[in-house]
């Protein structure tokens, strides 16, 4: 008898772990973004949308040098619903954001977070660049620590934004 209810016990655990995996997807978290210019974007407003967050500074090297990927990406996709967030960490100066921005003339949505509060939400993210995929009902897809693969983020931007 107790051999039963210990094996139901293990296909109830293990039920509900791969339920858990399958259907409780990592949630992008409710955040408000303010841009360079006071504009204001927060994340529910991007449902519907495939959403890259990325988290950068601009004297990161690795940041500054996937970017121009970066712009390239937004172009290409934006007009089939594709939405970019450029999260500049809060140690870097505003007037250093804003100097990248306008010589880089970065078409995206970039925002601040002086007080590190978006990063603190995205579970503490220090390390730039970080950068979230966000599927189109507000999960995230994809983290990546360093410089993004980006031929396998287009895949799967190509995948999300067919659903």
């Amino acid at each position: 008898m107790k051999k039963g209810l210990m094996a139901l016990a293990l296909v109830l655990v293990a039920g509900l772990l791969a339920y858990s995996m399958l259907f409780n997807k990592d949630r992008a978290p409710e955040v408000q973004y303010t841009s360079i210019a006071g504009q204001q974007l927060s994340t529910s407003s991007l449902k519907g949308k495939v959403v890259l967050v990325n988290f950068w500074a601009t004297s990161c090297p690795g940041c500054v040098e996937e970017m121009p990927e970066i712009k390239k990406m937004y172009q290409q996709y934006a007009p089939r619903g594709f939405e970019t967030v450029a999260v500049a960490m809060s140690y870097d100066p505003p007037n250093y954001v804003k100097t990248y921005v306008e010589k880089n003339q970065l078409p995206f949505f970039v925002a601040l977070d002086p007080q590190g509060s978006i990063a603190k939400a995205f579970g503490e993210i220090q390390l730039a660049p970080t950068t979230m995929l966000i599927d189109k009902q507000g999960h995230i897809i994809k983290r990546y620590v360093g410089v993004m693969d980006f031929k396998e983020v287009r895949q799967l931007i190509e995948k999300q934004l067919q659903s």
